[in-house]
């Protein structure tokens, strides 16, 4: 029987054998419903996916009000409001729904499908989960209203519908066959004990007559292994406070007593709480960090566990503006399917790369007037800081010392800088950073100007990491787990001046890709701040001024060593060959230190 092309369309679709879920996916501005990197990132990752033609299918959630939209007052004050946008018009609704029980309650969940389609033409589907379905409690029905919103309960009942309805309803939409369960971070961790359930599930009964088997109760370690070869976790966390833990009442109230009985047997509810990331690395064959430096941090916070890494990347033609793209298109040809040909840069004539940048720049200052009505020179040093507010993100490090930033823009070169940076609502601090921007940029005036872009997302973020001049990032040591926005600058050539934590490690080579700010040991705020300073003062302001073609190899430089490698192609194809192993999948699985716990413990429960 022949297959027409929309049946055939539809079985790649249903093709997958990697499940990769995410509490946040960030594919389109218009899909609100991601707030930074861990959302970006996930887009990247499955966008790469298609480019590469693998098996995936994506999971996350459906947040109907978006993350927020903010609006920021002329003291920098944050105020925020709900997105308004419709699913409807932008993404397919599904006609299958599953049933999973949280607290006292049955409540259905849907999913509507996004399809990222590769540069080959390869459909990779997204599928985001809904629990507004008639029928459902209210209560129930907002679950999945906002992202990172709510209390405690609110989070548990979230993170419950991602990784239990989420694994329960892909073989209803036909992905019957998925060989690896890939958790990007501990919010879909659920899904281990739908998996381990389903194996238990799976035994005949022991005694015919009575239809009972004493060992029916208890996972065995063949279970486990299940499980573990089937699983691989990632995460993103470098601080004990960022994994979400959930105490024994409120899983037994909303996921009931065989959960918590389940959790039991496996030793996992230490002083009475449930560790997320702890429960999916326990039963995962793969765990990994997401750059170096991250692996050493996770490795003290989880010592007794096998921990690899694999540095975070970002999707090459995502994050390449127009004119970068262009001149890559004719110097590179093959670079979007090949990524790596990037190294070729090096062959770039100078003055077309000069060129390529100031139409980036142009375009980047032509926004700001527009948002603003700010006029920005288009020949000063223009400085690149966007990311999430939040204290250790140290955003506002670059004014500690207004006068002396002030002087060097006098003395060595014209400085200014674009931000852009949003702060959870809850996050008063964040908001406080954003403030303290806006009293800065009073006292800056007229010697550096500084401007402030509201909302930012992915297309002000290829705005700005193409067409400023510097990309700054300074978070306090070590708690920033990899970073991408500087590898996005990289990739159109703008290098980095920031302190040795996360990707910037691997990434720096001094004066060539960019600038360190201070070492690698632990530094005050105060160290950092001045260090800055000396760096922009003493190489990199000197260095635009007086000696351009100096600066511009090094943009050069930037893109042919870090644009070529920090990006999610090569990030996939690490995993693809490092957690994923679909040929080797029957081998004996990694015994990790977590899972190493639980066998010890429910060998003392065996009678």
């Amino acid at each position: 029987m022949t297959t027409s092309a929309p049946e055939q369309d539809q079985n790649r679709l249903n093709a997958a054998t990697i499940a990769y879920f995410s509490m946040e996916i960030a594919v389109s501005d218009s899909l609100p419903t991601y707030s930074g990197g861990l959302g970006v990132l996930a887009g990247d990752f499955l966008r790469s996916a298609a480019d590469l033609g693998l098996p995936f299918v994506g999971v996350t959630l459906l947040y109907r009000d978006g993350y927020f939209m903010q609006h920021v007052d002329e003291n920098g004050r944050q105020t925020e409001r709900p997105v308004q946008w419709s699913p409807e018009s932008l993404l397919e609704r599904i006609d299958q729904t599953v049933d999973i029980e949280i607290g006292s309650r049955t409540i259905s969940v849907g999913a509507w499908r996004y399809v990222i389609t590769g540069e080959t033409g390869h459909r990779v589907p997204v599928y985001f989960l809904d629990t507004s379905i008639i029928g459902n409690h209210p209560d129930d029905q907002e679950i999945t209203d906002q992202l990172y919103g709510g209390d405690q309960r609110h989070r548990l009942r979230q993170e419950a519908v991602l990784g239990l309805a989420g694994s329960n309803i892909l073989p209803f939409l036909g992905h019957d066959n998925i060989a690896v369960y890939h958790m990007n971070e501990g919010h879909s961790s659920f899904l281990t004990l739908n998996l381990l359930e389903k194996e238990i599930a799976k035994r005949p009964p022991q005694n015919p007559e009575t239809q009972q088997n004493p060992d029916n109760d208890r996972p065995a370690r063949a279970d486990m292994a299940y499980v573990r070869s089937k699983c691989v976790f990632t995460t993103h966390t470098p601080v004990p406070a960022g994994h979400d833990k959930f105490p024994r009442y409120l899983l037994r109230e909303e996921l009931g007593d065989n959960t918590e009985k389940r959790l039991d047997q496996l030793g996992l509810l230490s002083n009475d709480e449930l560790n997320m990331t702890v429960l999916g690395m326990s039963l995962s064959h793969y765990i990994n960090a997401v750059s170096l430096e991250h692996k050493n941090v996770t490795k003290g916070m989880f010592p007794e566990t096998e921990i690899t890494s694999v540095t975070n990347g970002v999707h090459a033609i995502q994050w390449t503006a127009p004119s970068t793209a262009k001149l890559f298109d004719r110097y590179i040809p093959g670079w979007k399917q090949e990524n790596a040909l990037l190294r070729y840069a090096a062959s770039i004539p100078l003055e077309e790369l000069e060129l390529s940048h100031e139409q980036a720049k142009r375009a980047l200052l032509q926004v700001v007037l527009e948002l603003t009505g700010k006029t920005l020179d288009p020949d000063a040093l223009t400085i690149g800081l966007a990311r999430r507010a939040t204290p250790y993100k140290q955003t506002d490090l670059i004014f500690r010392n207004t006068k002396r930033l002030s002087e060097i823009s006098e003395k060595v070169g014209k400085i200014q800088i674009v931000c852009s940076s949003k702060a959870h609502p809850a996050d008063d601090p964040g908001k406080a950073l954003i403030e303290r921007i806006f009293a800065a940029a009073k006292e800056l005036y007229p010697s550096v100007e500084v401007v402030f872009l509201p909302n930012y997302n992915l297309s002000l973020g290829v705005l700005l990491s193409a067409g400023t001049d510097l990309w700054l990032n300074n978070p306090t040591k070590p708690y920033e787990a990899s970073g991408t926005s500087g590898m996005k600058a990289a990739l159109n050539g703008v290098p980095s001046l920031s302190t040795l934590d996360g990707w910037w490690i691997e990434g720096c080579i001094e004066g060539m890709t960019g600038w360190a700010i201070g070492g690698r040991d632990y530094s005050s705020t105060e160290e950092d701040a001045e260090a800055l300073y000396d760096k922009l003062e003493l190489d990199v302001a000197p260095l635009f001024t007086y000696e351009r073609s100096k600066y511009l190899e090094i943009m050069r430089s930037t893109i042919a060593i870090n644009g070529s490698w920090f990006t999610s192609a090569r990030m996939v194809r690490e995993y693809s060959v490092n957690a994923y192993r679909l040929v080797e999948r029957r081998r004996a699985p990694i015994d990790h230190g977590h899972s190493h716990l639980i066998e010890r413990r429910l060998k003392r429960q065996t009678p």
